[in-house]
């Protein structure tokens, strides 16, 4: 095993590109902490979720650099980053977070206004005469 592994995670419009060292269990999410990045806890459990499933957390420092999207995006981009990066680790990892769903990408776009439209569904008022 080398001593970095590096995994991409994307969801929305967010991309996520991670680095796992062997550590303490410090995260630097562009530049700043986990908890200060994410003030949302749900986000930051969410977030978590890959190392409490398969016991590793507080064993890897991690590096993320986020870009595009918006917070819950950002967030399912990163959790999507640890899993796969985890699974690079110790293939043992895939199983249990294949069944959590972790590996799978959320492959949900928001839908594109269409010309003359109001919005990407929204149609005009029917008027019958």
């Amino acid at each position: 095993m080398s001593d970095q592994i590096q995994a991409v995670g994307r969801r929305k419009e967010a991309v996520c590109r991670l680095y796992l060292t062997p550590g303490s269990g410090k995260w630097s999410v562009n530049g700043r902490t986990l908890g200060d990045y994410f003030p949302r806890p749900t986000l930051v459990s969410a977030i978590q979720q890959p190392f409490t499933l398969t016991d590793t957390l507080g064993r890897f420092d991690v590096k993320a650099t986020i870009d595009g999207g918006g917070v819950a995006g950002q967030a399912g981009a990163v959790r999507l980053a640890v899993a796969r990066a985890l699974v690079k680790i110790d293939e043992s990892n895939k199983k249990k977070l294949r069944e959590f769903g972790l590996l799978t990408r959320d492959a949900r776009e928001v839908e594109r206004k269409k010309p003359g439209r109001a919005g990407a569904r929204k149609r005009f008022q029917f008027s019958k005469r």
